[in-house]
């Protein structure tokens, strides 16, 4: 069964282009390292230009655990952490299809 994650994340004011720029990198070494994300995509608010929501799906429960423990997940994630405005909200989702 596929899993769904919504990771909703306030950035700091300012820091929109350096969180991005971040982002992006990890978004290339998703794509390229991890057979089992189906998709792992960066959204920015309409309404709120330091929202942004992150979707993405794992083909199991073994691929997300493995993207959570990846070398690059946690370097960029830290890079990340400078540029948030307090802790991502995080929700999980399992596919009915």
């Amino acid at each position: 069964m596929a899993i769904g994650v919504i990771a909703k994340l306030t950035i700091q004011a300012g820091k929109n282009e350096e969180f991005e720029g971040i982002f992006r990198e990890l978004e290339a070494k998703v794509t390229a390292n991890e057979a089992g994300c189906n998709f792992y995509s960066l959204h920015k608010s309409r309404a709120d230009e330091n929202q942004y929501v992150v979707l993405e799906q794992y083909v199991d429960q073994a691929a997300l655990d493995a993207h959570g423990k990846s070398d690059y997940f946690k370097e960029l994630g830290a890079k990340m952490g400078g540029c948030m405005g307090g802790r991502p909200d995080i929700e999980l989702l399992d596919s009915t299809s």
